[in-house]
């Protein structure tokens, strides 16, 4: 029987991060993974769908005819698209295993790393089988982490045939571009699938939206502003729509929508695509085994250091990343792993701070957000001050002839001005979100951020006269461009 001092169960951006965290501790360490080496971070998730938008932004952008040259001939492959989406997570997957490889027992005098492959099952709080294509091995550890991830969340009365009525895991296999196809949800996966297929052009993009605008917990304009991109780009979305049935025909799928006005319309596409959200992997790992219960939305819950919070008092037992019911992002399942790590191996650490998370969105243009936004402060009662600014008013942006795209800060509306949060579209949005990231993280003031000096020409400044503009110093004023500056301000008495 194998024993190590750790298990971690799941290879996920959690169990991968708390494998590598805990080696470096010395500690004899094993990864027990059932499907792809990587999880959903890796395959049929966050690396594949990126790689397979920013593919579609390339195609995009040479379709453009705005900018004083054409491509001639242009064309797409959607099999060597996916061969192309494949490799890049083999990538990523061979350098995963090219790691577990130089830290292997044999080798390696700091600790060591083993992948074991199979599914895990809970037989006792210290000790798992791992079964795997009929065979089954026993492991023990002094310490576990559960990281089993998430997978696509099922529409209730839907069924999904992974051929014509599909979720996220099969769109890799796809052999061609659908002629149309529905899209369910209209959240951050259903949008950004929208960019992607209407990027290349080659589909018709029927968008389901149940609520009355896309991202629904956004703020109404930054949802506006997505809903008119997606729009514009070729997207047809369904607002207060509901699904009432679709019927398979054999050469088609007839889709019956039902809206909140009392009407209701048929549409026929060849492919529906159900992206309404994940769930946890939590189901067949033993967990009454440890006396653990998930709760409502089958996530199971944890102390601020990843420790459970069920388990009848077992200490030694550990959850992180999508399973945990916090945000499901990369860097959160990332952190809580080394987290994780860190407090196996009794090393002072800190607790996770969930309110400032910056957040990517890869639509066209892409979206990038940190903190809280106005629904949020309006609902806590928090006073605050709004500004937007246009990136047409940023040299950058027109040098790039990309315009298409904002900055919006929120800062407190007391003496002391500091940030509460952003949201930014455009250029470049990625990378700067970060920088207000650690501005908010450092709570400085406004006062104080505006002596920062920012580089010339670059997108960032956006942000600078963003930050001006909420102190009154803007270059270009709100009286001069209504429509591409604005400045508001909120109290709670206000409605």
């Amino acid at each position: 029987m194998n024993e190590y001092d750790l298990i971690v169960i799941g290879s996920g951006p959690a169990g991968f991060s708390s494998a590598i965290r805990a080696l470096d501790y010395g500690l004899k360490i094993c990864i027990v993974e059932g499907a792809h080496l990587g999880g959903a971070g890796i395959m049929n998730g966050a690396l594949t769908s990126k790689t397979m938008y920013e593919l579609s932004m390339d195609y995009a952008v040479a379709a453009r005819t705005d900018r004083g040259y054409r491509s001639g001939s242009l064309s797409v492959d959607f099999s060597h698209v996916i061969k192309t989406v494949v490799h890049a997570a083999k990538e990523k997957q061979y350098q995963m295993l090219s790691q577990i490889e130089t830290f292997s027992e044999r080798k390696s005098n700091k600790g060591s790393l083993e992948l074991v492959k199979g599914w895990a099952k809970f037989i006792d709080p210290y000790t798992i089988s791992v079964e795997n294509e009929g065979s089954i091995q026993i492991l023990k550890a002094k310490n576990f982490i559960i990281a089993t991830g998430a997978k696509p969340r099922k529409a209730p009365g839907l069924d999904i045939d992974h051929e014509r009525i599909i979720d996220s895991n099969d769109i890799l296999k796809l052999k061609k571009f659908p002629e149309r196809m529905l899209i369910i949800g209209s959240g951050i996966i259903g949008c950004e699938f929208a960019t992607i297929f209407c990027n290349f052009k080659q589909t018709e993009v029927h968008l389901l939206d149940r609520a009355n605008r896309v991202l629904p917990n956004e703020d109404n304009d930054v949802s506006e502003f997505v809903s008119k991109n997606l729009e514009d780009n070729g997207a047809i979305i369904h607002h207060t729509a509901h699904l009432r049935a679709i019927n398979k025909h054999p050469d088609h799928l007839e889709v019956v929508l039902d809206y909140d006005a009392g009407n209701s319309r048929v549409i026929e596409v060849d492919l529906a695509l159900v992206a309404i959200g994940r769930v946890p992997n939590t189901e067949n790992l033993g967990l009454e085994k440890i006396g653990v219960e998930t709760t409502e939305r089958g996530t199971i819950e944890i102390a601020d250091n990843c420790v459970l919070r069920d388990g009848k008092n077992q200490c030694h037992i550990y959850a992180a990343g999508d399973i945990t019911g916090h945000t499901q992002l990369y860097s959160v399942a990332e952190f809580q792993g080394r987290l994780a790590a860190e407090k196996i191996a009794a090393t002072p650490c800190y607790p996770l701070d969930y309110s400032h998370m910056s957040t990517l969105m890869f639509f066209k243009p892409e979206l990038a957000s940190v903190g809280l936004n106005e629904k949020q402060l309006r609902a806590r009662k928090i006073p605050h001050k709004v500004a937007f600014y246009s990136n047409q008013l940023v040299n950058r942006a027109i040098a790039m002839r990309n315009t298409n795209g904002f900055v919006k800060i929120i800062v407190s509306n007391d003496d002391e001005p500091k940030i509460l949060g952003m949201r930014a579209a455009g250029p470049q949005a990625s990378a700067y979100i970060v920088s207000v990231a650690h501005l908010i993280n450092q709570g400085n003031s406004l006062q104080e951020v505006l002596k920062i000096f920012y580089p010339h020409p670059s997108v960032a400044e956006g942000i600078q006269e963003c930050l001006r503009t909420l102190s009154g110093k803007s270059i270009y004023k709100p009286e001069a461009f209504p429509n591409l500056i604005n400045f508001k301000e909120w109290q709670p008495t206000e409605s």
